[in-house]
């Protein structure tokens, strides 16, 4: 017996490593990954994904981006796409749409409780702590969105803006409006369609068959998938 021990040790410790499978890298270990829609979210295996950080659904997140604690990437129907380089701050939120794209571009920062929905971020932006970016919104390199600022659906904020902190933009070329002037807030809003634009309705349509239409489209969450950590994809780039 004791032969039998010494000989599988010593085949043991004659082995090479290039015997032993090289182990999947786990990217966003702890993070909660899930499957929506039968898509599942790609991540560089350069970037960090918080614990506590929500992936679902058709999400790409490039190398070397953050993605902190508590924020939420999601893509209820529509692709989301984060760039290089990028930070996503604790409890931001970026939701992918149906009909609009959701992309954020190279060197981006997306402070806390930051919300984008539908919206394009070009490269070297800033969207600060709590701004809105709504759905067909873009804004447009290196432009900047203020703390607590609203950049309204279908508005364009050109390249090198800021929307001061608490401001209103809207329209395309974005007209920047103070908080208090809600006449001229309303009289841009009009034109620009929230609720066909976020709810595809007409704007007569009342709250409560909003409501009921949309909670129809999340019902394919009932059939989500959460990812354990050695299921986590990596990014096509490194996939290879």
């Amino acid at each position: 017996m004791a032969d039998m021990l010494r000989r599988k040790l010593h085949g043991v410790m004659n082995v090479s490593a290039d015997e032993y499978p090289v182990p999947q890298p786990v990217v966003g270990r702890g993070a909660v990954f899930v499957e929506h829609r039968l898509k599942t979210p790609q991540v560089s295996e350069s970037a960090y994904i918080a614990p506590t950080a929500v992936l679902a659904g058709d999400v790409t997140v490039g190398p070397h981006s953050r993605v902190l604690f508590g924020a939420v990437i999601t893509a209820e129907g529509g692709p989301v796409k984060v760039g290089r380089n990028c930070v996503v701050m604790e409890h931001a939120v970026i939701r992918g749409v149906p009909g609009q794209e959701t992309r954020v571009g190279d060197d981006v920062l997306v402070g806390p409780h930051a919300h984008l929905t539908g919206c394009v971020i070009e490269g070297g932006s800033r969207v600060a702590t709590g701004a809105m970016v709504f759905n067909g919104a873009r804004i447009e390199t290196g432009a900047e969105v203020e703390f607590n600022a609203v950049v309204y659906v279908n508005t364009v904020v050109p390249a090198g803006t800021a929307v001061p902190m608490g401001w209103f933009a809207g329209g395309q070329p974005a007209e920047l409006v103070g908080p208090g002037d809600w006449d001229r807030i309303r009289a841009i809003m009009g034109p620009l369609d929230y609720s066909g634009t976020v709810f595809g309705v007409g704007a007569s349509s009342l709250i409560p068959d909003i409501a009921r239409r949309y909670a129809r489209g999340l019902a394919l969450h009932h059939r989500d998938h959460i990812l354990p950590d050695q299921r986590h994809m990596l990014a096509q780039e490194d996939a290879h």
